[in-house]
């Protein structure tokens, strides 16, 4: 077990590679959409859609997520290498706020497991990263 733990951190791995890039875009499309187009991530989230309330936290968060998702495709060195580490410690957080939302009854069932959903890939996304993506 050890051996193949070694042999998949060397670096250059692809599969690391094409992880950093799938977490970028994902970043870059979700913020995007909670700048310019709330009303689409309030249907998923709420239940009530034409809730306007939260168009206010979606577009702050929004430019946090372009802005982190434009650091994984633009950063080098020792600075790509930070933001790596914080996208773990970022989308495990929402993972687990996520849940804690849906137990608590913060979130609509299906709202919940949804965004569960998505931040475990995006967990997912930024260990595999994190772990196998090319220094650069």
């Amino acid at each position: 077990m050890v051996q193949i733990r070694e042999a998949a951190v060397m670096p250059g791995r692809p599969v690391g590679t094409a992880a950093l890039r799938a977490l970028a875009a994902i970043r870059l499309v979700n913020g995007l959409l909670a700048l310019v187009l709330p009303a689409v991530l309030v249907k998923r989230t709420s239940e009530d859609p034409s809730d306007t309330s939260p168009y206010y936290a979606f577009r702050m968060f929004g430019i946090r997520t372009v802005v982190l998702g434009a650091d994984l495709l633009l950063l080098r060195g020792a600075a790509l290498e930070r933001a790596r580490k914080e996208a773990v410690i970022i989308h495990f957080s929402d993972t687990v706020c996520a849940a804690i939302g849906g137990m608590r009854g913060d979130l609509p069932p299906r709202a919940a497991r949804i965004t569960v959903a998505i931040s475990g890939v995006n967990t997912a996304l930024a260990v595999v990263a994190r772990l196998y993506a090319k220094p650069e």
